[in-house]
């Protein structure tokens, strides 16, 4: 019972993440097309869980997770990120949101996160999101397939709250895609992750070129709501 009300705690848009930031795509999306709606979000949203999520921020997630705090394991997954994101607002995003939430996470108390921070600021590990979403939700004593779920959902929630502030859709809309997307992310959930056989083995596999090329032109616009 207490681990589904810490996910539900963790997981909440109200928690103290860093997300509210990034629209990890979104806002260059919305730029590209002027008429970007219920439809073009649904799209993006289905495209970034399968071709983005499912294969690179899940799987690295997970294996943070079985990483145990292993410094070394923890380094590779993110270097692994870092190869697989191609758009740098999109790599930089991943590191400031990782720290951010990280810096939440010392301030609680939570277990592992001082130690993941020291290694941050020592220049150890890069810090991704996912990488630091792995650690500290094992460290609250969630397991691997609660977080997954929180990430997922979190995916979800935050690219549909970034097209509400953009104007794209309203909040009634925004929970109507959010139900059409969920079976789509449940269908991602289901699919295992295998562990490497060697650390320096891991494959992440990120395909999301409309959004990647959005999200380059984004970081050159005048004018923008977030930072990616």
């Amino acid at each position: 019972m207490l681990a589904g009300l810490l996910a539900l705690q963790h997981a909440d848009s109200a928690f103290p993440s860093g997300s509210f930031a990034f629209s990890n795509g979104i806002e260059g999306l919305a730029a590209v097309d002027p008429n970007f709606g219920a439809d073009g979000l649904i799209r993006a949203v289905s495209a970034i869980l399968h071709h983005r999520w499912a294969g690179s921020e899940r799987v690295a997630l997970t294996l943070a997770h079985r990483a145990a705090g292993d410094l070394a394991q923890l380094a590779e997954i993110d270097h692994a990120i870092e190869a697989a994101t191609l758009a740098e607002t999109m790599r930089q995003g991943s590191r400031r949101n990782g720290a951010s939430l990280l810096v939440t996470h010392v301030r609680l108390g939570t277990p592992g996160a001082a130690e993941l921070r020291s290694a941050l600021t020592a220049g150890t590990v890069l810090g991704h999101l996912p990488v630091v979403q792995g650690v500290l939700w094992r460290g609250l004593g969630l397991d691997e397939v609660a977080a997954a779920q929180m990430s997922g959902y979190q995916t979800v929630a935050g690219l549909v709250t970034a097209a509400i502030r953009l104007g794209g859709v309203g909040a009634i809309e925004a929970q109507r895609i959010v139900g059409a997307v969920l079976p789509v992310l449940a269908e991602t959930l289901a699919e295992p992750v295998e562990s490497p056989t060697r650390p320096d083995a891991i494959r992440l596999e990120s395909f999301t070129p409309l959004v990647e090329i959005a999200a380059a032109r984004h970081a050159r616009a005048d004018l923008r709501l977030f930072a990616n």
